[in-house]
């Protein structure tokens, strides 16, 4: 099969969408009113999402509390504890019709302000949040889901007073670059992460499940070695996307799996994670864009 062949089985609008991440990244940093939407220092937050927007909420309240900005929380939206106090709620949804955000939207609503960040600015979820933050530009078609969550996460990484100069260059760098064929054919990858990056990794791993239906797993670097490095071996990677504890590249290399050590911005090194997932889905003949058993959104019936 050529490569002409792999390209023309699907994902066009995968890949398409992927790869505009360094420029959806770049317009997400410049909104700075949009920044000023979400919540102030000190406040108690909570960010909740499903599914991909559930991870991305993982990295901002890591990154949000390890920075000393304010106790921050992130939750499924059937998981948030709604007799808490917060004083700010963040909301994450690339469609805006997700049936446990709109729901949770509803009810939290009064309770605290609530701040939503949605591709579908057209969708009922700006009519049910206090504050709306819509990233039409980085909306998609396909139903695996790229941009719009690192999008989201770009722009809650500026609203912290982070510079995204380098996660740009280096997203360009990962849609350049030609991709080592190990990491497409591999058995089987893990993926790691480290404070705010455990979510980057947990999202590198659903993108390899839902577009390729592979098998791969994800946990906090310091976790690895409590029992996940036994399924490490030749034809496997263990892909760390932040900086690897020490001593644990080495331990990876004796059991024979391949030690794929991030080099970028660690959501710089999920761009290459989801060239990899698209790339083994065009291999196993699969369409991302279409993939098994998923939809755009989940919208439940009563």
């Amino acid at each position: 099969m050529t490569d002409h062949d792999i390209h023309a089985l699907g994902g066009a609008h995968m890949e398409a969408e992927l790869t505009s991440q360094p420029e959806t990244w770049a317009r997400a940093a410049a909104m700075t009113t949009e920044q000023a939407l979400m919540p102030a220092p000190g406040q108690r937050v909570a960010v909740v999402g499903c599914g991909t927007s559930w991870f991305m909420a993982q990295s901002y309240a890591a990154m949000r509390e390890g920075t000393g900005l304010g106790e921050t929380d992130a939750f499924t939206a059937t998981a948030l504890p709604l007799d808490r106090r917060y004083d700010a709620v963040v909301l994450l949804t690339r469609s805006g019709t997700t049936t446990e955000v709109l729901d949770v939207a509803r009810r939290i609503r009064g309770r605290a302000p609530v701040i939503g960040i949605v591709g579908d600015e057209s969708s009922p979820f700006v009519d049910v949040v206090d504050r709306v933050i819509a990233l039409p530009f980085a909306d998609e078609q396909s139903v695996v889901q790229t941009r719009f969550a690192t999008t989201a996460l770009a722009l809650m990484r500026a609203s912290l007073g982070d510079d995204l100069a380098s996660a740009i260059d280096g997203a360009a760098a990962a849609v350049a670059e030609e991709l080592p064929d190990e990491l497409i054919a591999a058995e089987q990858v893990t993926y790691l992460g480290s404070g705010w990056t455990v979510g980057l990794a947990h999202e590198a791993a659903l993108k390899m499940r839902e577009a390729a239906q592979a098998w791969t797993e994800s946990y906090p670097a310091m976790e690895y070695r409590h029992g996940p490095i036994s399924i490490a071996a030749p034809g496997r990677v263990t892909w760390s996307l932040d900086a690897a504890p020490g001593g644990l590249a080495d331990q990876v290399a004796a059991t024979g799996a391949h030690f794929e050590a991030g080099a970028l911005d660690p959501m710089a090194e999920l761009v290459r994670a989801h060239r990899v997932a698209l790339e083994r889905a065009r291999r196993a003949g699969l369409d991302p864009d279409q993939p098994r058993n998923l939809t755009r959104s989940v919208v439940l019936t009563p």
